[in-house]
């Protein structure tokens, strides 16, 4: 698993590099077209396409653990109560969520962003395991996992951990199959219901926040997914509100850095649509006199 994630890892950052390329070509395209031009949906094509393979990429570079991780204190029952509502949309009626909560629950350290992805990934495949309905139960607990745990489970450390299970009563797993679920790409669904990368990026992620994941099913018995993550004594961090700054405005030189010269080229091309004046470009390097623009908010 540890080669698959560095090979996965290094395709999914080149690939990257040209998905940048790709679709920032096609959003400028977009922005050039006058509306109602029979080009636009060409272009629209290409773009959906385009983001289609980022979010492919996403996942394997979450698989591999690359992706950016913002880890903060956090509590789950925060986590799973925000995704409740959304959770049983994503569901849909057929199937009974039980939402079962530790009131005295540790705390985390995690991206909870990425932990909610986790979560939706799990739920999803629930969901597809239960077509006739059937019941999800998501649970938090405290636990204390010791050296025979640790035996059985080699990759875990003994200590105190925050567990979230996500269990579920569909059709199960056979051992062969429970044996691959984490592998990227591997997938028993029919073509063109699923990529095989939903679970690969579950495990990432736990990875990545420094957790473990243990699968527990049998078919016809349903399947249940355990989520260990290190228990802390630190106290949940305040939500900070972010407001609105001005526009950036200036007279600097700005230097961009990148390796890609095509990526470097397509920045070039956003700052100018921004407004920038005066332009220079030599060997990778971008240097710009008599700056005055009002940039966009483009993640740069």
């Amino acid at each position: 698993m540890e080669a698959i994630g560095r090979l996965a890892g290094g395709v999914a950052h080149d690939f990257n590099n040209m998905l940048s390329i790709i679709n920032g070509y096609a959003e400028i395209m977009l922005l050039k077209l006058k509306e109602g031009d029979p080009l636009c949906r060409e272009v629209q094509q290409i773009l959906n396409a385009g983001n289609r393979a980022a979010d492919l990429t996403r996942q394997l570079l979450a698989f591999s653990r690359k992706s950016i991780v913002q880890p903060k204190v956090i509590s789950l029952n925060t986590v799973v109560s925000g995704l409740e509502k959304m959770l049983q949309r994503l569901i849909g009626e057929d199937i009974r969520m039980v939402i079962e909560l530790a009131e005295d629950l540790g705390h985390v350290k995690a991206d909870p962003g990425l932990i909610e992805q986790v979560i939706l990934n799990l739920a999803v495949n629930s969901r597809d395991a239960m077509p006739q309905g059937g019941r999800l139960t998501i649970e938090t607990q405290n636990v204390e996992l010791d050296a025979s745990f640790s035996r059985l489970h080699v990759s875990v450390v003994p200590g105190p951990y925050v567990m979230l299970a996500l269990s579920d009563t569909g059709v199960g797993m056979d051992e062969a199959t429970r044996e691959r679920i984490f592998e990227p790409f591997f997938t028993t669904k029919e073509k063109g219901k699923g990529t095989g990368l939903g679970l690969s990026m579950v495990y990432g992620i736990v990875k990545q926040n420094n957790g473990s994941i243990w699968v527990y099913s049998e078919p016809g018995q349903g399947t249940a997914f355990k989520i260990y993550l290190p228990r802390i004594e630190e106290a949940v961090e305040p939500e900070h509100i972010v407001s609105a700054e001005p526009a950036a405005r200036g007279t600097e030189t700005l230097l961009i850095v990148e390796d890609e010269e095509a990526v470097c080229m397509l920045v070039k091309q956003i700052l100018l649509s921004a407004g920038l004046k005066s332009p220079f470009f030599q060997r990778g390097e971008f240097k710009f006199s008599s700056f005055d623009v009002q940039m966009k908010k483009r993640g740069l």
